[in-house]
Protein backbone atom coordinates (compact mmCIF):
# COMPACT_ATOMS: atom_id res chain seq x y z
CA UNK A 1 0.00 0.00 0.00
CA UNK A 2 1.12 3.50 -1.26
CA UNK A 3 1.08 6.28 1.82
CA UNK A 4 1.39 9.96 0.77
CA UNK A 5 0.29 13.00 1.97
CA UNK A 6 -2.23 13.81 -0.89
CA UNK A 7 -3.84 11.72 -3.81
CA UNK A 8 -5.28 13.11 -7.05
CA UNK A 9 -8.10 10.96 -7.69
CA UNK A 10 -9.66 9.99 -10.97
CA UNK A 11 -8.23 12.99 -13.51
CA UNK A 12 -6.39 12.47 -17.07
CA UNK A 13 -2.86 12.87 -16.96
CA UNK A 14 -1.17 14.75 -19.61
CA UNK A 15 2.52 14.04 -18.22
CA UNK A 16 4.31 16.78 -20.12
CA UNK A 17 6.69 14.40 -22.50
CA UNK A 18 3.72 14.62 -25.61
CA UNK A 19 2.00 11.15 -24.25
CA UNK A 20 -0.91 10.21 -24.84
CA UNK A 21 -3.44 10.95 -21.64
CA UNK A 22 -4.14 8.28 -19.68
CA UNK A 23 -6.66 8.02 -16.13
CA UNK A 24 -4.12 7.40 -13.40
CA UNK A 25 -3.95 8.50 -9.51
CA UNK A 26 -1.56 10.92 -8.67
CA UNK A 27 0.01 10.59 -4.99
CA UNK A 28 2.37 13.73 -3.72
CA UNK A 29 4.29 13.12 -0.46
CA UNK A 30 6.31 16.78 0.80
CA UNK A 31 7.71 18.29 -2.25
CA UNK A 32 7.71 15.51 -4.22
CA UNK A 33 5.24 13.31 -6.39
CA UNK A 34 5.61 9.79 -4.94
CA UNK A 35 3.83 7.92 -7.55
CA UNK A 36 1.02 7.42 -10.73
CA UNK A 37 -1.27 4.51 -9.35
CA UNK A 38 -4.42 2.81 -11.00
CA UNK A 39 -7.34 4.44 -10.33
CA UNK A 40 -8.41 1.49 -8.40
CA UNK A 41 -5.02 0.67 -6.41
CA UNK A 42 -5.18 0.51 -2.63
CA UNK A 43 -3.71 4.34 -1.54
CA UNK A 44 -3.42 5.26 1.92
CA UNK A 45 -3.43 9.47 1.58
CA UNK A 46 -3.81 12.17 4.27
CA UNK A 47 -6.32 13.61 1.82
CA UNK A 48 -7.89 12.54 -1.23
CA UNK A 49 -8.78 15.45 -3.78
CA UNK A 50 -11.58 14.64 -6.70
CA UNK A 51 -10.16 15.34 -9.84
CA UNK A 52 -12.93 13.17 -11.79
CA UNK A 53 -12.68 14.92 -15.14
CA UNK A 54 -10.46 16.99 -14.84
CA UNK A 55 -6.41 17.16 -17.06
CA UNK A 56 -3.96 17.04 -14.52
CA UNK A 57 -0.66 18.27 -15.85
CA UNK A 58 3.16 19.77 -14.57
CA UNK A 59 3.56 23.37 -13.29
CA UNK A 60 3.71 25.33 -16.61
CA UNK A 61 6.83 27.44 -17.30
CA UNK A 62 6.74 31.22 -18.30
CA UNK A 63 9.86 31.44 -20.62
CA UNK A 64 9.81 35.17 -20.38
CA UNK A 65 8.22 37.30 -17.47
CA UNK A 66 8.94 40.45 -16.54
CA UNK A 67 7.80 39.96 -12.44
CA UNK A 68 11.02 41.17 -11.38
CA UNK A 69 9.49 44.00 -9.46
CA UNK A 70 5.57 43.04 -8.95
CA UNK A 71 7.05 39.98 -7.36
CA UNK A 72 8.13 42.48 -5.00
CA UNK A 73 5.11 44.25 -4.29
CA UNK A 74 2.83 40.89 -4.87
CA UNK A 75 4.89 37.87 -4.07
CA UNK A 76 1.00 35.78 -4.88
CA UNK A 77 1.64 36.23 -9.11
CA UNK A 78 -2.07 35.82 -8.97
CA UNK A 79 -2.52 36.54 -12.97
CA UNK A 80 -0.06 33.66 -13.51
CA UNK A 81 -0.97 31.43 -10.37
CA UNK A 82 -4.25 31.45 -11.94
CA UNK A 83 -3.11 30.48 -15.53
CA UNK A 84 -1.10 27.45 -13.89
CA UNK A 85 1.94 29.11 -14.11
CA UNK A 86 4.35 27.29 -11.32
CA UNK A 87 7.92 28.99 -12.95
CA UNK A 88 8.63 32.24 -13.67
CA UNK A 89 12.01 32.56 -16.30
CA UNK A 90 13.15 36.70 -15.71
CA UNK A 91 15.55 38.17 -17.40
CA UNK A 92 15.20 39.85 -20.64
CA UNK A 93 17.96 41.56 -21.94
CA UNK A 94 18.21 43.43 -18.19
CA UNK A 95 18.26 41.73 -14.91
CA UNK A 96 18.35 42.27 -11.61
CA UNK A 97 22.18 41.54 -11.01
CA UNK A 98 25.13 42.43 -11.28
CA UNK A 99 24.83 45.81 -9.88
CA UNK A 100 27.92 47.91 -9.89
CA UNK A 101 27.18 50.49 -6.43
CA UNK A 102 25.92 53.50 -9.72
CA UNK A 103 23.65 50.97 -10.82
CA UNK A 104 22.02 50.18 -7.57
CA UNK A 105 21.00 53.91 -7.40
CA UNK A 106 17.48 54.08 -8.05
CA UNK A 107 16.07 57.87 -8.99
CA UNK A 108 14.88 58.43 -12.35
CA UNK A 109 16.16 57.53 -15.53
CA UNK A 110 18.80 55.26 -13.06
CA UNK A 111 19.34 51.65 -13.98
CA UNK A 112 17.02 50.71 -10.58
CA UNK A 113 14.54 53.49 -11.37
CA UNK A 114 11.52 52.45 -9.77
CA UNK A 115 7.53 53.63 -10.06
CA UNK A 116 4.67 52.72 -8.37
CA UNK A 117 6.36 50.04 -6.69
CA UNK A 118 9.35 51.07 -3.94
CA UNK A 119 11.71 48.80 -2.49
CA UNK A 120 15.11 48.97 -1.14
CA UNK A 121 18.19 47.43 -3.24
CA UNK A 122 19.12 45.25 -0.31
CA UNK A 123 21.76 42.74 -3.06
CA UNK A 124 24.32 43.40 -5.69
CA UNK A 125 24.62 39.84 -7.67
CA UNK A 126 21.67 38.00 -9.37
CA UNK A 127 21.64 35.21 -7.40
CA UNK A 128 21.41 37.43 -4.16
CA UNK A 129 18.29 38.93 -5.05
CA UNK A 130 16.82 35.66 -6.18
CA UNK A 131 17.49 34.71 -2.70
CA UNK A 132 16.24 38.01 -1.03
CA UNK A 133 12.97 37.46 -3.70
CA UNK A 134 11.93 33.49 -2.21
CA UNK A 135 12.78 34.83 1.47
CA UNK A 136 10.26 37.79 1.15
CA UNK A 137 7.65 34.72 -0.25
CA UNK A 138 6.73 33.98 -3.47
CA UNK A 139 3.81 31.33 -4.89
CA UNK A 140 5.53 30.89 -8.20
CA UNK A 141 9.01 29.40 -8.36
CA UNK A 142 11.64 31.84 -9.85
CA UNK A 143 14.59 31.75 -12.01
CA UNK A 144 16.73 34.55 -14.24
CA UNK A 145 18.91 34.92 -17.09
CA UNK A 146 21.36 37.28 -16.72
CA UNK A 147 21.25 40.62 -18.94
CA UNK A 148 23.83 41.62 -21.11
CA UNK A 149 22.94 44.96 -21.29
CA UNK A 150 23.56 44.81 -17.50
CA UNK A 151 26.88 43.22 -18.08
CA UNK A 152 27.85 45.99 -20.49
CA UNK A 153 26.76 48.75 -18.48
CA UNK A 154 27.87 47.61 -15.44
CA UNK A 155 31.61 47.27 -17.31
CA UNK A 156 31.63 49.79 -19.30
CA UNK A 157 28.21 52.03 -19.12
CA UNK A 158 25.78 53.06 -22.51
CA UNK A 159 28.10 53.82 -24.47
CA UNK A 160 27.71 53.48 -28.42
CA UNK A 161 30.91 51.70 -29.11
CA UNK A 162 32.79 48.75 -28.95
CA UNK A 163 33.93 47.16 -25.31
CA UNK A 164 38.01 47.31 -24.75
CA UNK A 165 39.63 44.06 -24.21
CA UNK A 166 39.54 44.93 -20.68
CA UNK A 167 35.96 45.78 -20.62
CA UNK A 168 34.79 42.40 -22.56
CA UNK A 169 36.86 40.78 -20.01
CA UNK A 170 35.04 41.94 -16.85
CA UNK A 171 31.89 41.46 -18.82
CA UNK A 172 32.82 37.38 -19.26
CA UNK A 173 34.00 37.71 -15.39
CA UNK A 174 30.66 38.78 -14.35
CA UNK A 175 28.59 36.91 -16.49
CA UNK A 176 30.93 33.50 -14.99
CA UNK A 177 29.56 34.74 -11.67
CA UNK A 178 26.21 34.80 -12.50
CA UNK A 179 25.98 31.39 -13.73
CA UNK A 180 27.80 29.74 -11.63
CA UNK A 181 25.03 31.61 -8.90
CA UNK A 182 22.45 29.19 -11.53
CA UNK A 183 21.26 32.23 -14.03
CA UNK A 184 19.60 29.98 -16.80
CA UNK A 185 22.18 31.31 -19.05
CA UNK A 186 23.09 34.99 -20.79
CA UNK A 187 20.04 37.26 -22.23
CA UNK A 188 20.20 40.09 -24.79
CA UNK A 189 17.57 42.10 -26.09
CA UNK A 190 19.13 43.31 -29.26
CA UNK A 191 16.60 46.36 -30.31
CA UNK A 192 17.12 48.13 -27.06
CA UNK A 193 20.28 50.16 -26.00
CA UNK A 194 22.71 49.64 -24.83
CA UNK A 195 22.28 45.94 -26.26
CA UNK A 196 22.02 47.25 -29.91
CA UNK A 197 25.62 48.88 -29.59
CA UNK A 198 26.46 45.15 -29.70
CA UNK A 199 28.46 43.57 -32.34
CA UNK A 200 28.24 39.55 -33.11
CA UNK A 201 31.53 39.15 -32.69
CA UNK A 202 30.96 40.57 -29.16
CA UNK A 203 27.79 38.16 -28.60
CA UNK A 204 29.90 35.30 -29.34
CA UNK A 205 32.32 36.11 -26.93
CA UNK A 206 30.10 36.17 -24.59
CA UNK A 207 28.37 33.17 -25.40
CA UNK A 208 31.55 31.00 -25.11
CA UNK A 209 31.61 31.33 -21.74
CA UNK A 210 27.31 30.48 -21.37
CA UNK A 211 28.30 27.50 -23.82
CA UNK A 212 31.10 26.46 -21.36
CA UNK A 213 28.57 26.17 -18.32
CA UNK A 214 25.96 24.16 -20.36
CA UNK A 215 23.49 26.65 -20.48
CA UNK A 216 21.83 29.19 -22.69
CA UNK A 217 21.57 31.93 -24.71
CA UNK A 218 17.80 34.01 -25.31
CA UNK A 219 17.65 36.63 -27.43
CA UNK A 220 15.07 39.44 -28.75
CA UNK A 221 17.13 39.30 -31.84
CA UNK A 222 18.00 42.18 -33.56
CA UNK A 223 15.65 42.80 -35.93
CA UNK A 224 11.58 41.58 -35.72
CA UNK A 225 10.51 43.47 -39.20
CA UNK A 226 12.26 43.68 -42.63
CA UNK A 227 15.70 42.19 -41.99
CA UNK A 228 13.82 39.61 -39.75
CA UNK A 229 15.68 37.00 -41.69
CA UNK A 230 19.10 38.62 -40.73
CA UNK A 231 18.33 38.84 -37.47
CA UNK A 232 17.11 34.93 -36.87
CA UNK A 233 20.80 34.12 -39.04
CA UNK A 234 22.92 36.24 -36.46
CA UNK A 235 21.44 34.16 -33.73
CA UNK A 236 21.73 30.50 -35.39
CA UNK A 237 25.54 31.79 -36.55
CA UNK A 238 25.95 32.59 -32.29
CA UNK A 239 24.88 28.92 -31.83
CA UNK A 240 27.00 27.44 -35.03
CA UNK A 241 29.83 29.24 -33.99
CA UNK A 242 29.70 28.52 -30.18
CA UNK A 243 27.72 25.40 -29.59
CA UNK A 244 25.29 27.04 -27.03
CA UNK A 245 21.52 26.48 -26.92
CA UNK A 246 20.21 29.54 -28.73
CA UNK A 247 16.82 30.28 -28.22
CA UNK A 248 14.27 33.51 -30.33
CA UNK A 249 12.22 35.15 -27.48
CA UNK A 250 8.92 36.07 -28.61
CA UNK A 251 9.23 34.63 -32.10
CA UNK A 252 7.00 36.97 -34.40
CA UNK A 253 7.20 38.88 -37.80
CA UNK A 254 6.28 42.78 -37.03
CA UNK A 255 4.11 45.01 -39.49
CA UNK A 256 1.75 43.64 -42.49
CA UNK A 257 4.53 44.19 -45.02
CA UNK A 258 6.64 41.45 -43.19
CA UNK A 259 4.12 38.91 -42.06
CA UNK A 260 5.34 36.74 -45.33
CA UNK A 261 9.21 36.86 -44.08
CA UNK A 262 7.62 33.99 -41.27
CA UNK A 263 8.21 31.45 -43.46
CA UNK A 264 11.52 31.90 -44.19
CA UNK A 265 12.57 32.55 -40.46
CA UNK A 266 10.68 29.31 -39.41
CA UNK A 267 12.62 27.40 -42.37
CA UNK A 268 15.87 29.46 -41.08
CA UNK A 269 15.61 27.58 -38.00
CA UNK A 270 14.50 24.21 -38.87
CA UNK A 271 17.53 24.16 -41.02
CA UNK A 272 19.67 24.89 -37.92
CA UNK A 273 18.29 22.43 -36.20
CA UNK A 274 18.38 19.73 -38.94
CA UNK A 275 22.02 20.74 -39.21
CA UNK A 276 22.40 20.01 -34.91
CA UNK A 277 22.45 22.90 -33.63
CA UNK A 278 20.07 23.56 -30.07
CA UNK A 279 18.27 26.40 -31.78
CA UNK A 280 14.09 26.86 -29.99
CA UNK A 281 11.89 29.77 -29.81
CA UNK A 282 8.94 31.03 -27.52
CA UNK A 283 6.31 32.77 -27.99
CA UNK A 284 3.30 34.93 -26.56
CA UNK A 285 -0.62 34.22 -27.97
CA UNK A 286 -1.51 37.57 -29.13
CA UNK A 287 -1.29 39.67 -32.52
CA UNK A 288 -0.07 42.43 -30.26
CA UNK A 289 3.55 43.48 -28.50
CA UNK A 290 4.23 45.54 -25.76
CA UNK A 291 7.10 47.86 -24.99
CA UNK A 292 8.21 51.44 -24.41
CA UNK A 293 6.80 54.44 -27.30
CA UNK A 294 10.92 55.27 -27.31
CA UNK A 295 11.21 52.15 -29.48
CA UNK A 296 9.88 54.23 -32.52
CA UNK A 297 13.30 56.55 -31.89
CA UNK A 298 16.10 55.54 -33.91
CA UNK A 299 18.95 53.54 -31.53
CA UNK A 300 21.90 56.10 -31.43
CA UNK A 301 19.58 58.50 -30.35
CA UNK A 302 19.01 55.91 -26.91
CA UNK A 303 23.03 56.20 -25.91
CA UNK A 304 23.03 57.03 -22.24
CA UNK A 305 19.78 56.09 -21.46
CA UNK A 306 16.49 57.85 -21.00
CA UNK A 307 17.81 61.00 -19.26
CA UNK A 308 20.07 61.31 -22.38
CA UNK A 309 17.12 60.70 -25.09
CA UNK A 310 14.91 63.17 -23.73
CA UNK A 311 17.96 65.78 -23.57
CA UNK A 312 18.53 64.45 -27.53
CA UNK A 313 14.54 65.12 -28.06
CA UNK A 314 14.50 68.49 -26.73
CA UNK A 315 17.48 69.85 -29.05
CA UNK A 316 15.85 71.38 -32.09
CA UNK A 317 18.49 70.39 -33.89
CA UNK A 318 18.90 66.56 -32.99
CA UNK A 319 15.08 66.60 -33.43
CA UNK A 320 14.94 67.36 -36.58
CA UNK A 321 17.34 64.45 -37.82
CA UNK A 322 15.48 61.81 -35.65
CA UNK A 323 12.19 63.13 -37.65
CA UNK A 324 13.91 62.80 -40.62
CA UNK A 325 14.84 59.67 -39.89
CA UNK A 326 11.70 58.40 -38.71
CA UNK A 327 9.52 59.18 -41.54
CA UNK A 328 12.18 57.88 -44.80
CA UNK A 329 12.30 54.48 -45.34
CA UNK A 330 15.78 52.97 -45.39
CA UNK A 331 17.76 52.60 -42.18
CA UNK A 332 19.58 49.44 -40.11
CA UNK A 333 16.65 49.03 -37.49
CA UNK A 334 13.27 48.77 -36.86
CA UNK A 335 11.07 51.50 -37.66
CA UNK A 336 8.23 51.04 -35.76
CA UNK A 337 7.07 54.82 -36.69
CA UNK A 338 6.87 53.94 -39.98
CA UNK A 339 6.03 50.32 -39.96
CA UNK A 340 2.52 51.00 -38.13
CA UNK A 341 0.12 53.50 -38.94
CA UNK A 342 -0.36 55.47 -36.26
CA UNK A 343 -4.11 54.00 -35.61
CA UNK A 344 -2.33 50.56 -34.58
CA UNK A 345 -0.54 52.77 -31.69
CA UNK A 346 -2.21 52.27 -28.42
CA UNK A 347 -0.47 54.21 -24.81
CA UNK A 348 -1.15 52.00 -22.01
CA UNK A 349 1.64 53.45 -19.47
CA UNK A 350 2.22 56.95 -18.58
CA UNK A 351 3.80 57.69 -15.11
CA UNK A 352 2.54 61.55 -14.67
CA UNK A 353 -0.56 61.75 -13.21
CA UNK A 354 -1.89 64.69 -15.59
CA UNK A 355 -0.54 62.38 -18.52
CA UNK A 356 -2.80 59.23 -17.72
CA UNK A 357 -5.87 60.55 -19.64
CA UNK A 358 -4.28 59.49 -22.78
CA UNK A 359 -3.94 55.92 -21.54
CA UNK A 360 -5.85 53.99 -23.89
CA UNK A 361 -6.12 56.28 -26.66
CA UNK A 362 -4.07 55.93 -30.07
CA UNK A 363 -1.41 57.65 -31.15
CA UNK A 364 -3.60 58.87 -33.93
CA UNK A 365 -6.66 59.97 -31.75
CA UNK A 366 -3.89 61.89 -29.61
CA UNK A 367 -3.00 63.12 -32.75
CA UNK A 368 -6.42 64.33 -33.74
CA UNK A 369 -7.43 66.02 -30.32
CA UNK A 370 -3.77 67.86 -31.21
CA UNK A 371 -4.29 68.66 -34.78
CA UNK A 372 -0.98 67.49 -35.59
CA UNK A 373 -0.28 65.41 -38.76
CA UNK A 374 3.04 63.97 -37.67
CA UNK A 375 3.43 60.51 -35.99
CA UNK A 376 6.94 61.28 -35.41
CA UNK A 377 6.53 64.96 -34.13
CA UNK A 378 3.68 63.53 -31.64
CA UNK A 379 5.34 60.91 -30.25
CA UNK A 380 8.37 62.87 -29.34
CA UNK A 381 6.32 65.28 -27.87
CA UNK A 382 4.35 62.82 -25.58
CA UNK A 383 7.98 60.83 -24.36
CA UNK A 384 9.15 64.28 -23.30
CA UNK A 385 5.97 65.27 -21.77
CA UNK A 386 5.63 62.32 -19.51
CA UNK A 387 9.60 61.77 -19.14
CA UNK A 388 9.22 58.64 -19.75
CA UNK A 389 9.65 55.25 -22.14
CA UNK A 390 5.41 55.21 -22.01
CA UNK A 391 4.52 51.44 -22.66
CA UNK A 392 2.75 50.98 -25.80
CA UNK A 393 0.78 48.31 -27.34
CA UNK A 394 1.78 48.04 -31.19
CA UNK A 395 -0.93 46.14 -33.26
CA UNK A 396 1.73 44.74 -35.49
CA UNK A 397 1.33 41.19 -36.01
CA UNK A 398 -0.66 38.39 -38.17
CA UNK A 399 -2.99 35.57 -36.40
CA UNK A 400 -2.60 33.19 -39.04
CA UNK A 401 1.18 33.25 -38.12
CA UNK A 402 0.59 33.01 -34.74
CA UNK A 403 -1.59 29.66 -35.77
CA UNK A 404 1.52 28.60 -37.97
CA UNK A 405 3.84 29.18 -34.91
CA UNK A 406 1.97 27.93 -32.31
CA UNK A 407 2.06 24.17 -33.80
CA UNK A 408 6.06 24.55 -34.30
CA UNK A 409 7.40 21.64 -32.01
CA UNK A 410 10.20 23.81 -30.97
CA UNK A 411 8.13 26.64 -30.00
CA UNK A 412 7.05 27.15 -25.75
CA UNK A 413 5.36 29.89 -24.57
CA UNK A 414 5.52 33.68 -22.64
CA UNK A 415 4.17 36.35 -21.55
CA UNK A 416 6.53 38.66 -21.69
CA UNK A 417 4.68 40.57 -19.26
CA UNK A 418 4.83 40.88 -15.25
CA UNK A 419 2.46 39.22 -12.66
CA UNK A 420 -0.71 40.95 -12.17
CA UNK A 421 -3.91 41.48 -9.73
CA UNK A 422 -6.89 44.07 -10.49
CA UNK A 423 -6.04 45.85 -7.44
CA UNK A 424 -3.56 48.22 -5.64
CA UNK A 425 -0.97 49.72 -7.63
CA UNK A 426 -1.46 47.34 -10.52
CA UNK A 427 -4.54 49.64 -11.58
CA UNK A 428 -2.14 52.70 -12.10
CA UNK A 429 -1.67 51.29 -15.98
CA UNK A 430 -2.67 49.03 -18.75
CA UNK A 431 -1.48 45.97 -19.07
CA UNK A 432 -0.95 44.23 -22.24
CA UNK A 433 -3.21 41.26 -21.74
CA UNK A 434 -0.98 38.60 -21.99
CA UNK A 435 -0.21 39.27 -18.24
CA UNK A 436 -3.53 37.57 -17.49
CA UNK A 437 -4.20 35.52 -20.57
CA UNK A 438 -1.12 34.38 -22.43
CA UNK A 439 -1.15 30.56 -21.34
CA UNK A 440 -4.78 30.16 -21.03
CA UNK A 441 -5.03 31.35 -24.53
CA UNK A 442 -2.65 28.52 -25.86
CA UNK A 443 -5.39 26.22 -24.05
CA UNK A 444 -8.19 27.44 -24.59
CA UNK A 445 -8.16 29.11 -27.99
CA UNK A 446 -5.93 27.22 -30.34
CA UNK A 447 -6.24 23.53 -28.48
CA UNK A 448 -10.01 23.60 -27.82
CA UNK A 449 -11.57 25.73 -30.01
CA UNK A 450 -9.52 25.63 -33.34
CA UNK A 451 -7.70 22.46 -32.93
CA UNK A 452 -4.27 23.25 -34.22
CA UNK A 453 -2.94 21.00 -31.89
CA UNK A 454 -3.46 18.41 -29.24
CA UNK A 455 -3.84 18.79 -25.31
CA UNK A 456 -1.01 16.41 -25.01
CA UNK A 457 1.07 18.57 -26.75
CA UNK A 458 0.13 21.82 -26.09
CA UNK A 459 1.15 20.54 -21.79
CA UNK A 460 4.73 19.38 -23.43
CA UNK A 461 5.25 22.63 -24.62
CA UNK A 462 4.33 24.07 -21.78
CA UNK A 463 5.88 22.36 -19.32
CA UNK A 464 8.85 19.23 -20.42
CA UNK A 465 9.61 21.18 -23.29
CA UNK A 466 11.00 24.16 -21.75
CA UNK A 467 11.95 22.58 -18.28
CA UNK A 468 14.41 20.09 -20.61
CA UNK A 469 15.62 23.19 -22.66
CA UNK A 470 16.42 24.97 -19.54
CA UNK A 471 18.24 21.74 -18.56
CA UNK A 472 16.32 21.85 -15.08
CA UNK A 473 16.74 18.68 -12.93
CA UNK A 474 13.17 17.36 -11.52
CA UNK A 475 11.27 19.54 -13.64
CA UNK A 476 8.34 19.96 -15.97
CA UNK A 477 7.30 16.24 -16.24
CA UNK A 478 4.66 13.94 -13.67
CA UNK A 479 7.11 11.44 -13.20
CA UNK A 480 8.15 9.62 -9.46
CA UNK A 481 10.62 11.47 -7.52
CA UNK A 482 9.92 14.95 -9.65
CA UNK A 483 8.94 18.06 -7.73
CA UNK A 484 5.24 18.20 -7.14
CA UNK A 485 4.32 21.36 -9.55
CA UNK A 486 1.07 20.65 -10.65
CA UNK A 487 -1.85 21.88 -12.48
CA UNK A 488 -5.49 20.66 -12.46
CA UNK A 489 -7.58 22.47 -15.26
CA UNK A 490 -11.12 21.74 -16.78
CA UNK A 491 -10.20 21.37 -20.11
CA UNK A 492 -13.61 22.71 -21.33
CA UNK A 493 -13.74 25.55 -19.32
CA UNK A 494 -10.08 27.19 -19.18
CA UNK A 495 -10.63 30.41 -20.92
CA UNK A 496 -8.71 34.02 -21.36
CA UNK A 497 -10.89 36.85 -20.55
CA UNK A 498 -8.64 39.98 -20.51
CA UNK A 499 -8.50 42.59 -23.45
CA UNK A 500 -6.39 45.82 -23.90
CA UNK A 501 -9.92 47.75 -23.01
CA UNK A 502 -10.80 45.71 -20.56
CA UNK A 503 -7.36 44.09 -19.24
CA UNK A 504 -7.56 43.39 -15.71
CA UNK A 505 -9.39 40.08 -15.94
CA UNK A 506 -8.53 36.85 -14.44
CA UNK A 507 -8.40 33.84 -16.73
CA UNK A 508 -10.87 30.92 -15.34
CA UNK A 509 -10.70 26.99 -16.01
CA UNK A 510 -7.41 26.48 -13.64
CA UNK A 511 -9.20 24.73 -10.71
CA UNK A 512 -6.25 23.40 -8.49
CA UNK A 513 -2.53 24.69 -8.50
CA UNK A 514 0.30 22.73 -6.56
CA UNK A 515 3.75 24.63 -6.55
CA UNK A 516 6.63 22.41 -4.59
CA UNK A 517 3.79 19.79 -3.48
CA UNK A 518 1.57 23.07 -1.84
CA UNK A 519 -1.36 23.70 -3.05
CA UNK A 520 -1.29 27.39 -3.70
CA UNK A 521 -4.72 27.43 -5.76
CA UNK A 522 -7.80 25.72 -4.33
CA UNK A 523 -11.33 25.83 -6.67
CA UNK A 524 -9.93 28.52 -8.31
CA UNK A 525 -9.20 30.93 -5.79
CA UNK A 526 -5.30 31.69 -4.41
CA UNK A 527 -4.52 29.85 -1.42
CA UNK A 528 -2.28 32.68 0.42
CA UNK A 529 0.19 30.13 0.20
CA UNK A 530 3.98 31.18 -1.05
CA UNK A 531 6.20 28.28 -1.46
CA UNK A 532 8.00 29.11 -4.70
CA UNK A 533 12.18 28.22 -4.62
CA UNK A 534 14.66 29.80 -6.86
CA UNK A 535 15.47 27.47 -9.36
CA UNK A 536 19.10 27.31 -10.75
CA UNK A 537 20.76 26.78 -14.38
CA UNK A 538 23.29 24.20 -15.43
CA UNK A 539 26.31 26.70 -14.27
CA UNK A 540 25.26 26.54 -10.60
CA UNK A 541 28.39 25.43 -8.48
CA UNK A 542 25.74 23.81 -6.06
CA UNK A 543 25.70 21.29 -8.75
CA UNK A 544 28.55 20.05 -7.79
Amino acid sequence: MTDCDLLLRGGTIHDGSGAPPRRADLALAGERILALTAPDEDVNAARVLDVEGLAVAPGFINMLSWSNESLIEDGRSQSEIRQGVTLEVMGEGESMGPLSPAMKESGPGSYMSQGDILYDVEWTTLGEYLEWLEARGVACNIASFVGSSTLRIHAMGRDNRAPTPAELEEMKRLLREALREGAMGMSAALIYAPACFAETDELIELARVVADHDAMFISHIRNEGGDLLEAVEELVTIARETGVSAEIYHLKASGAANWHRMEGAIAAVEAARAEGLPVTADMYSYTYSGTGLDTCIPPWAHEGGITALIGRLRDPDVRARLVAEMTQPGGDWENRALMLPPQNIMLAGLRKPEMQSLQGKTLAEIMQERGSDSAAETLIDLIIEDDSRIFTMYFAMDEDNLRRQVQLPWVSFCSDAESQAPEGVFLNNIPHPRAYGSFARVLGKYVRDEGLLTLEEAVRKLSGFPAQNLKLRGRGLLRPGYFADVVVFDPGQVQDHATPQDPHRYATGMQHVFVNGRQVLRDGEHTGALPGQVLRGPGWTGWC
